[in-house]
Formats: structure tokens, sequence, C-alpha cells
């Protein structure tokens, strides 16, 4: 895909690439396809939801929500003052996989196994807790009402 050279220069300001950086990374094609693609995902939320939580010391309940950005970037307005780092490691791949579907055009949220717990094994098996979070792709108008 073509892009114009005010995106391109956009892009390079974003970035802070110099022009030796911003010249390679206009040479692998695949950029400018993800940028092209990259609009869809602006206008969309990634959620995370709590659906199963025992024991977790950083008090996550089912229904609690972590909020992300398309891009992947934690909102953090709109997300729990506390986030477990294992709770946010756990769910990395899914966010990436997610963006990934929607780069090949096909709706995320048809994504088979959008579930995933962070590594604590939970008290039964020698640690403390365990939660599982689900991923879904929201409008971002939904966030507004």
């Amino acid at each position: 895909m073509k892009m114009d050279e005010r995106t391109w220069k956009t892009v390079q300001q974003h970035m802070g690439y110099n022009d030796e950086e911003m010249k390679k990374f206009r040479e692998n094609p695949r950029n400018a396809d993800v940028l092209a693609k990259a609009p869809v995902l602006m206008n969309k939320t990634i959620v995370a939801t709590v659906v199963d939580s025992h024991g977790c010391n950083s008090e996550h309940k089912v229904g609690d929500k972590f909020y992300f950005d398309g891009a992947g970037n934690l909102i953090t307005k709109l997300s729990p003052k506390r986030i477990c780092i294992y709770a946010l490691s756990s769910i990395a791949v899914l966010i990436f996989t997610s963006n990934e579907l929607s780069y090949a055009g096909i709706d995320p949220n048809e994504m088979r196994f959008r579930r995933a717990g962070c590594f604590d094994v939970g008290v039964q098996c020698g640690g403390w807790g365990h939660i599982v979070l689900e991923l879904s792709i929201e409008d971002r108008s939904k966030l507004n009402k």
C-alpha cells in the first residue's frame, strides 16, 4: 500500500527515528501495510475481563476490567488503580494476537482461545491465588456512552 509523505513524517516524529532509521523502516513493506490498517484499531478498545479469581493478592475480582487502546497501551484512567504485573503479562500475547488478526482482516473477537491466567497456580497447587482473564475487542464509541 502506498503511504503519503505526511504519514511517513508523522510516524518518524512519533517514533523518534532519525533519517537512516526511517529509511530502514520504510524499506519493510509490512510496515506500510500495518500503518494502512492501524486506523481500524485506533477505533477499538481491547478489554480484558476477570472471569475467574480466587486468592488474588492484588484483589482482582470477577468482573474487573482492564482497558487498552487498539495499539495495546493500558488506559489507566479506565482500569483499576492496582493491576498485577503477572495478570498483565498473561494477556500480552492475546493482545498481540488480536492485533495480528485485525491486520489480516479477521475480527479479533473470532479468536478461539481468548482466555489466559496469571502464572500463580493457586493455593491448591502450592501458590497463593489465580485469576483468569478473557479478551474482547469493542468499538471505542461504546466507552463514551
